[in-house]
């Protein structure tokens, strides 16, 4: 219409205001979920993490004015802004009430009607977005059903709801090799609190990805499309190369600065991956990476259970490193002259992220509860690592069920979680641990960031090379 894109900028110009740190918009981000902040760097156990509670923004109250304005003024500039947040493949009819909507990692099921967006938005339930927006993540490994949803701020993002939940998705895989009834249901329990948050925190751009547990399982496909069926959520089913580098893309910001070679590692509920990096200015480059189908509950169920006497459990735990170790050993014989180059530039840097590090790092720490500010981006000494799993492999599963940040969930999995981290210790013997409470959600969210930030650079462009063509 004739006039309509001045009156967008009219709206968006009355709408902007300031959002720099001290702000009462950047403190309005800093609400729900603790609003974390995916920026952050390593530091050392002793640095304080502290940090004042996060406030709600204040609401402005509207400017007194001795002049009436026009009628339908405040509509219309509403309408306009509403118009300008949707892209022109989102507008439809107002009467089209219910949609099927494909996204990625998506879908809003609805009760008919024709596709209001291809690709990879995501329209708001009514069909025009509102405030700003959201991109979310659903990480579905072999044990744990984890969802992060957040908001850009400057390189980085401010986390404004999460949702994890321990599923145990691959039980009883290694022995049947199909994923079990109750574990299912369990899992599709976790996603339908997922489909409701993304839902209701107006998501613009979302991925899921499924791991280890459906890679294996025969009937792994089946649970992706019950899972499809059932939630609106569409699983994808990812390669262990793709896992490792979501990881890395998830994490690398916590790995101490340095020069030469590095290792980042993951440890899963169904495997483990262990990729050699190189820093650079931005996002490490992958010189090697092996994934091993070896995590705390493939390798827990992979071995006889534990024994009523010392003896039998520390013959336990060597048997599971020995099976790792095994696993490792072809690249460990690759990385061999890198380990040795690194350590002639300085020491050897490594970098985990897992339940596995996270919970030992908590045990170093002595903490009464899991503090996720006390735990992400610390440095410990590997040695205390190795003490506490020492400790740990000797404890029976009731002591381990009493000790802080382990309980009933972690308790009888964190031994295979103690013997993969020694078996990587031995093979990158760093002598600091750097601990990630973060990975592959955090991977994806900076991939769909970036991803629509350089589409929206290259629909820009494109727009003003056709207005520059027209006659």
């Amino acid at each position: 219409m004739p006039g309509r894109p001045s009156r967008r900028r009219k709206a968006r110009r009355g709408k902007s205001r300031p959002s720099g740190p001290g702000t009462a918009k950047a403190k309005g981000q800093a609400k729900d979920a603790g609003a974390v902040a995916a920026g952050g760097a390593p530091r050392e156990e002793s640095a304080n993490r502290a940090s004042a509670p996060p406030r709600r923004a204040k609401s402005r109250t509207a400017r007194k004015s001795g002049k009436s304005r026009k009628p339908g003024k405040k509509a219309e500039g509403a309408q306009a802004r509403s118009a300008e947040a949707r892209s022109p493949e989102v507008a439809a009819p107002a009467a089209a009430e219910s949609r099927i909507l494909e996204v990625r990692g998506l879908e809003v099921r609805g009760t008919g009607g024709l596709p209001l967006i291809r690709d990879s938005l995501l329209a708001h339930p009514a069909g025009r977005p509102s405030g700003r927006q959201s991109y979310a993540a659903i990480d579905l490994g072999t044990n744990n059903c984890r969802l992060l949803i957040a908001r850009p701020s400057g390189e980085n993002f401010t986390v404004i709801d999460a949702f994890s939940r321990v599923v145990r998705l691959g039980e009883g895989l290694a022995q049947s090799g199909r994923l079990s009834d109750a574990a299912m249901e369990r899992t599709l329990g976790a996603l339908r609190v997922c489909a409701d948050k993304l839902m209701r925190r107006n998501v613009y751009l979302a991925r899921s990805v499924a791991t280890e547990a459906c890679r294996r399982a025969v009937n792994g496909p089946e649970f992706i499309e019950r899972v499809r069926a059932e939630t609106g959520i569409a699983l994808d089913i990812i390669s262990a190369r793709e896992e490792a580098r979501l990881a890395v893309l998830g994490c690398h910001v916590l790995l101490e600065s340095g020069l030469g070679p590095a290792m980042i590692f993951d440890i899963g509920g169904g495997s483990t991956e262990l990729v050699l990096i190189e820093s650079t200015g931005t996002v490490p480059r992958i010189l090697d990476w092996q994934s091993v189908p070896w995590g705390v509950v493939s390798l827990t169920e992979s071995c006889p259970p534990e024994g009523s006497t010392l003896e039998e459990r520390l013959a336990r735990y060597r048997h599971m490193h020995g099976i790792v170790a095994d696993s490792f050993a072809a690249f460990s014989k690759r990385v061999s002259g890198a380990r040795e180059s690194a350590a002639q530039t300085g020491p050897l840097r490594l970098l985990g992220t897992s339940g596995t590090v996270t919970t030992l790092a908590s045990l170093h720490l002595e903490l009464p509860q899991y503090d996720r500010r006390m735990v992400d981006g610390l440095i410990v000494p590997a040695e205390s690592m190795r003490g506490i799993s020492a400790r740990l492999s000797s404890m029976s599963i009731e002591e381990r069920r009493e000790l802080n940040c382990i309980g009933r969930e972690r308790a009888d999995l964190v031994v295979a979680g103690c013997a993969i981290l020694e078996a990587i210790l031995d093979l990158w013997p760093a002598a600091r641990l750097g601990v990630a409470d973060r990975g592959i959600r955090e991977g994806i969210l900076r991939s769909l960031i970036a991803s629509h930030s350089s589409n929206k650079t290259m629909l820009a462009t494109a727009g003003a090379q056709a207005l520059e063509a027209r006659p």
